[in-house]
């Protein structure tokens, strides 16, 4: 058998279940997988004592270009993301210029093709002023789906009013991101954000995200759109998803599940701020309990830097939003170890759940057939987050001085080695992220 990249020996968790295989690579593509004793292979990796996962997708980044290049831009996003074991990102619209027009995202893509060392796609944002458009943007090469801001966003991204958003469901097919934060309630509560950071999840109360998302569910199943919502801090959003699960999935983030107030704002202060915010044990616990029971349907990262002097500004003057793709993994990894999920849980919520959600063309799957992208994980390895291991351009993490056991030593994108052993091996060549609808 003749191969690009051969993979053997490696504790490989697939569809088949986890159990000691090998996987050959050529043109891009898996050609077989298990126990391959003739390979003629370009390229081997001894993976013994390793486990190698289907590449993890990271659905919600915000990598700051255009317009924002000095908290992060899509060559230092995406460095980071294969540093942390991540092999595909979807990247947000609130940059700037906004990303509302098919010559805003085809400028993307063109970066993207330029810089990236994943793969990557990006999100049309949805606006008054190119609702009518909507339909055929979301068709464009490169286009992951469609994000709706409910809440305190950038310019025209705010959609905050139950018509504008029927309207925008009414528009198009595909599934659209919801960030869930009630804005008349924000705007009514916004005296309260003040003196200290303590205040923010006062603030932006369970209310703000359980309003926003009750009005976004009931306007979905109106109108027969899917929808996935977004970083969901509470547990009473989670027993209201569960009533939804035929037109909504859910995402959950890393620091929603790991980090819990008041503890990380005395802590961390404003470089736990985040939206929706951090909220009490009682929450996180829920969380879990959702992810436990099924309702979570996928991670992601929310990653999205401020510099340390933009974060050190007196609160409410300090912007919310924290790094995150680079410890995704990492961390979900040590909840695993912890035995709070297993590894074939930890692989739907980053690998399969990313593709059925979005219908992604051959990825999230280590199958015959399917793209060559593996995450190649120590799970017997403990290490400590540093802040000199972030390749993120922002240069910190919530999570330094954490130690976790499990962690990434090899990223493989379409059966091209990216990260091995902390080394970012080069040049990049991310391309556009391919999806069934979009063929």
């Amino acid at each position: 058998m003749q191969a690009d990249l051969y993979v053997k020996n490696g504790t490989v968790v697939s569809h088949r279940g986890t159990m000691v295989a090998d996987i050959a690579i050529k043109d891009e593509k898996i050609i077989a997988i298990g126990n391959l004793s003739n390979v003629d292979a370009k390229e081997v990796i001894d993976a013994t004592g390793l486990h190698v996962l289907p590449g993890v997708i990271d659905t919600q980044v915000h990598f700051r270009e255009p317009g924002l290049e000095y908290k992060e831009d899509l060559a230092t996003g995406t460095a980071a993301a294969a540093q942390g074991g991540v092999t595909a990102i979807f990247e947000m619209p609130n940059t700037n210029p906004l990303t509302l027009t098919a010559a805003d995202m085809a400028d993307k893509v063109r970066r993207g093709r330029a810089k990236a060392w994943t793969d990557f796609a990006f999100f049309i944002g949805a606006a008054a002023e190119n609702v009518s458009e909507l339909a055929m943007l979301e068709r464009e090469e490169g286009v992951s789906g469609v994000k709706l801001f409910m809440g305190s966003s950038t310019g025209s991204l705010l959609v905050d009013n139950d018509a504008d958003i029927r309207r925008v469901f009414k528009a198009g097919s595909r599934r659209v991101a919801i960030h869930a934060e009630d804005e008349p309630r924000l705007i009514e509560r916004r005296h309260l954000a003040k003196d200290t950071v303590l205040n923010h999840p006062i603030w932006r109360d369970e209310e703000v995200a359980y309003k926003a998302t009750q009005r976004v569910l009931a306007i979905a199943r109106e109108t027969g759109r899917r929808i996935h919502v977004l970083h969901i801090t509470t547990k009473q959003e989670m027993e209201l998803l569960a009533q939804y699960k035929d037109i909504a999935t859910v995402e959950a983030t890393p620091q929603h599940l790991t980090l819990s107030a008041p503890e990380c704002y005395e802590e961390l202060g404003s470089f736990a701020q985040m939206n929706p915010p951090i909220r009490g044990e009682e929450h996180r616990l829920g969380l879990w309990q959702a992810l436990r029971d099924g309702v979570v349907d996928v991670i992601g990262s929310d990653h999205a830097p401020h510099t340390r002097e933009e974060k050190e500004r007196p609160y409410p003057e300090s912007p919310s939003g924290m790094p995150g793709v680079q410890t995704l993994l990492p961390l979900m990894l040590d909840h695993c170890n912890k035995g709070e999920l297993s590894l074939e849980h930890v692989v739907d919520l980053t690998s399969a759940g990313p593709a059925r959600i979005y219908g992604i063309a051959g990825k999230g799957r280590i199958g015959v057939g399917f793209d060559g992208d593996l995450t190649i994980v120590d799970m017997n390895r403990s290490q400590e987050i540093t802040e000199d291991w972030i390749e993120s351009k922002c240069g910190w993490t919530p999570f330094a001085g954490k130690t976790v056991k499990g962690w990434p030593v090899g990223t493989i994108i379409r059966g091209r080695q990216v990260m091995r052993d902390g080394e970012l091996i080069g040049p990049s060549a991310g391309q556009p992220v391919k999806f069934q609808e979009c063929l």
